[in-house]
C-alpha cells in the first residue's frame, strides 16, 4: 500500500482497533495468476505476539482451495467520503476522497477438526451477536454438525499489516472544520463516522 507519511496510522494497536470496528472485510487470494475475492466477517484476535484472523467460507466457495498455498490479502475499509474542493481556501484545488483502510497479509490454514470449527463459530457469535449464544447452545448436535459440514473454517496469521488514514491532514484546521461540518449535517452515517475520525486529529 502506498502511504504518504502524513496519512500513516500512529501504531499497530490503532490499526487493530480499526479492524475490529470494521470487521466485515474482503479476502483476496491468487488463483492461477488471477485474484479472486470474498466478503466475510472476521474475528480478530491478538495471541501473544501474533495477530490472527478467523472466518469461514461456504464449502462451495472455490477460494478455500487456494488460501493455504499462497498469501492472501484481507482489506478492511470504511468509512470514506468524497471531499469537495468547495471546502478549501485556494481556488486552484481539486476534489479528493478521504478514507481509512487497513491491509492484512498472511497465509491461511484450514481448520479441519470439529472442535476448531466449533470454536470459530462460537467466537463469531460472541463477537457479533452475543444474545444468540444461548439459542446456539440449545441447538442439537445433529443440527450443528450439519451446519459445520457446509463451511470451510480457517485462520490467517498476519505477517504484514499496512494502513492509511487519509483524513485531510494536509489541509488547514479551518478547512478540516468545514469538511467535518459538511459531513456531519447530512443523513449519511458513513460520512458522519468519517467526520468523527477527522475531529480526532
Amino acid at each position: 500500500m502506498y502511504v504518504p507519511n502524513q496519512f500513516q496510522f500512529k501504531d499497530e494497536a490503532e490499526k487493530i482497533a480499526f479492524m475490529k470496528q470494521y470487521s466485515f472485510a474482503t479476502i483476496i487470494t491468487n488463483k492461477d495468476q488471477l485474484p479472486i475475492a470474498t466478503q466475510l466477517p472476521f474475528f480478530i484476535e491478538e495471541q501473544q505476539d501474533k495477530l490472527v484472523l478467523t472466518s469461514h467460507f461456504a464449502i462451495a466457495n472455490e477460494q478455500a482451495k487456494y488460501i493455504e498455498a499462497t498469501t492472501s490479502l484481507v482489506l478492511f475499509t470504511e468509512p470514506h467520503a468524497y471531499i469537495s474542493p468547495a471546502h478549501y481556501d485556494k481556488q486552484e484545488s481539486v476534489p479528493t476522497w478521504d478514507y481509512i483502510s487497513v491491509h492484512a497479509y498472511g497465509k491461511a490454514k484450514i481448520l479441519e477438526d470439529e472442535n476448531s470449527k466449533t470454536k470459530v463459530l462460537e467466537q463469531m457469535i460472541s463477537f457479533y451477536d452475543q444474545n444468540y449464544l444461548a439459542q446456539w447452545n440449545s441447538l442439537s448436535d445433529k443440527f450443528k454438525k450439519g451446519m459445520m459440514r457446509g463451511i470451510v473454517a480457517f485462520e490467517l496469521e498476519v505477517t504484514d499489516l499496512q494502513g492509511q488514514k487519509k483524513l485531510s491532514q494536509n489541509k488547514t484546521e479551518a478547512e478540516r472544520h468545514r469538511i467535518v461540518e459538511h459531513l456531519e449535517k447530512g443523513d449519511n452515517t458513513v460520512e458522519k463516522d468519517l467526520a468523527t475520525y477527522i475531529r480526532k486529529l
